[in-house]
């Protein structure tokens, strides 16, 4: 396939999960605690899709194994936040199997197989075990919010999530500069600003926003916030 196409597929995924993560800095800025929207969990699932679909193109078995052990934990959230049900049958029918049929088609519909992605030329041992490792360490912090998240019985991203996004995304970042991935670079570099305000606003440092003496801003953030659920 294109080599151009199958970028763009990256990128419009890391557009979905950079515009989730602004989205959750920007509710959380403005009301000055951490919080977790359901919008985030249904950002994340769409770029995930994404994510699973160019980890194929890109023969990159780091990539396919983080979006598929993250893929549920979004869907959980968006049960914790009540927000599954009233979604349509349909609709969850197709969230749940999309993986299983991406799956499917990888080693039935192409000439993919595990060995592909394991014996990939371009993408040596040492860094592809790097790669997973990093992978790995970046999506355990779903697994942490979940687990912290279903004790509470509540949605929540807790301090913690945040200190592992950060040693997460650093490595993905160094792992992206090894393997020429401007998709990866371009993630792991603009979410950091994120991460460190999440844990600011956790420890209740006073928001960015509150410094704004405009009313017709402060009008127009507190709009913006009033629709993001």
């Amino acid at each position: 396939m294109d080599q151009i196409l199958v970028i763009s597929i990256g990128f419009i995924a890391q557009v979905l999960f950079f515009g989730r993560t602004i989205i959750q800095w920007f509710k959380s800025e403005h009301e000055g605690k951490v919080l977790s929207p359901t919008l985030f969990w249904k950002i994340s699932l769409m770029g995930s899709i994404l994510m699973l679909t160019y980890g194929i193109l890109r023969q990159d078995a780091a990539i396919l194994i983080g979006q598929i052990l993250v893929y549920f934990i979004y869907v959980r959230n968006i049960q914790l936040k009540n927000d599954w049900l009233p979604m349509s049958p349909v609709l969850r029918m197709v969230i749940l199997t999309t993986p299983v049929f991406i799956l499917a088609y990888l080693f039935f519909g192409t000439s993919y197989s595990l060995a592909t992605f394991f014996h990939n030329e371009s993408n040596p041992l040492p860094l592809m075990v790097w790669g997973i490792t990093a992978q790995i360490i970046f999506i355990s912090r779903f697994f942490y919010q979940w687990i912290y998240s279903e004790n509470r019985k509540e949605s929540i991203l807790p301090v913690g999530f945040w200190i592992i996004s950060i040693v997460g995304s650093s490595m993905n970042f160094i792992y992206g500069l090894f393997r020429l991935d401007p998709v990866l670079m371009a993630a792991h570099s603009f979410g950091m600003f994120v991460y460190l305000r999440n844990i600011l606003i956790h420890y209740n440092k006073k928001s960015l926003f509150s410094r704004f003496d405009i009313p017709l801003i402060n009008k127009i953030i507190a709009r913006i916030s009033g629709k993001i659920k």
